[in-house]
């Protein structure tokens, strides 16, 4: 590593960390989840980023070596096509296999009345979330695996062993390559770990939306038990996949929880009593949490507040980024804010003009990082990203 390379780092990650924990560094940090916008910008279709995971870690060097800011994630196309076809994975539709090669990777929903898990499986979770992944979650989201009582095909056997190496594989590879980003670009890694909560889990992988909305209506003491047994587990993949220095945050992405996905009733007796103890416990542990609040979640801002004083950083998406740092400054950093449609469809005069009024409205104060409100694809342009990059230089100035 260059002596230059390292001294970038050590100025970026300085800066990153001064705003998370909502202080005023030298300038606005960048911070942009960029995922398959770093195919586009390297030269790759989206398919060849989502199939062969280190095209994805060439591109995202080579994107964090070209634009200055101050932290990037080592790999955003977090889906490897390798481990989905490994295993046979029914909840993933990859490019280039039942998408175009152009269009990023995609979660499927069950059909209704098919979800991951039966409506009258509730017991059978609750008592033991493991045994249930194993012997019921798993055969059927699995175009592999046999059933509990089903002869242990060559085809189930392969897909175990083919599996388990492909996840080594790959999760073995990042810190390889969080140290390409230090020693070539001079790049902090953003996140490390993630969270989800248990009610989300339950949504996007067991009973589906639609599933879980029924539930919610004719079963909600099984829906809340459901959680209950699974933050034990949710806490324990968030801490074990952390920082443990606790330098930069776990990543949590908030799916299902917020008003109108479900009803204001079910996000204060199910949501966030099965989260909110786990923010708890991981600050306790000396680690922050990165919301990366998808949609809309301004009916819940105030109850955020209830969150001891720095231990998440709150992502703005869809809600109004002003609102939000009225409401959650004093307490927390916040990030993002900027409208993804502007980076794909407008000129960068008018990204330039938006990240100044942001930079303006939220950031005078310290605590404010610049990103995107959502996870930035291929539809982001490049000339739109540098004008972002840049005016967030020229503006973010303290």
């Amino acid at each position: 590593m260059s002596a230059d390379k390292e001294q970038l780092y050590q100025q970026r990650l300085k800066r990153y960390t001064t705003a998370l924990r909502n202080g005023k560094p030298d300038r606005v940090p960048i911070r942009p989840f960029v995922a398959e916008f770093v195919a586009r910008y390297g030269g790759y279709t989206c398919q060849q980023v989502t199939q062969d995971f280190n095209l994805a870690f060439e591109a995202t060097v080579k994107t964090c070596a070209n634009f200055d800011w101050d932290a990037a994630v080592a790999n955003m196309v977090y889906v490897w096509g390798g481990i989905a076809q490994a295993m046979g994975l029914r909840y993933y539709a990859i490019p280039g296999v039942g998408l175009a090669p152009d269009t990023g990777f995609q979660y499927l929903e069950p059909p209704e009345g098919q979800s991951w898990m039966r409506e009258d499986e509730y017991d059978q979770l609750i008592a033991d979330p493991t045994r249930f992944c194993y012997e019921v979650w798993l055969p059927r989201v699995s175009t592999e695996v046999a059933k509990p009582g089903e002869p242990a095909s060559y085809r189930n056997q392969v897909a175990m062993v083919a599996g388990g190496m492909a996840l080594m594989s790959y999760f073995g590879a990042f810190p390889a390559q969080v140290q390409r980003m230090r020693a070539e670009a001079g790049m902090p890694s953003a996140i490390a770990g993630i969270l989800k909560s248990p009610f989300d889990i339950i949504a996007d992988k067991f009973r589906g939306y639609l599933g879980l909305c029924d539930d919610l209506m004719t079963q909600p003491k099984n829906v809340q038990k459901a959680a209950e047994a699974l933050m034990p587990h949710m806490y324990h993949v968030a801490l074990t996949s952390s920082d443990p220095t606790g330098t930069v945050p776990i990543g949590f992405w908030m799916h299902r929880g917020c008003v109108p996905l479900i009803s204001q009733e079910h996000f204060d007796t199910i949501f966030w009593p099965t989260l909110k103890p786990i923010i708890l416990e991981l600050h306790k542990q000396g680690r922050q949490v990165l919301f990366y609040a998808e949609g809309k979640w301004k009916h819940h801002l105030k109850t955020f507040l209830e969150l001891p004083e720095g231990s998440i950083v709150f992502h703005c998406d869809r809600d109004d980024i002003f609102e939000v740092h009225r409401v959650l400054h004093h307490k927390f950093a916040i990030s993002g804010g900027l409208d993804n449609y502007l980076l794909a469809f407008a000129k960068p005069q008018q990204v330039r003009q938006r990240v100044k009024e942001i930079i303006q409205g939220v950031a005078k104060d310290g605590g404010y990082i610049m990103d995107a409100g959502a996870i930035i694809q291929n539809d982001a342009t490049v000339d739109n990203m540098k004008a972002m990059t840049d005016a967030a230089r020229e503006y973010g100035q303290y």
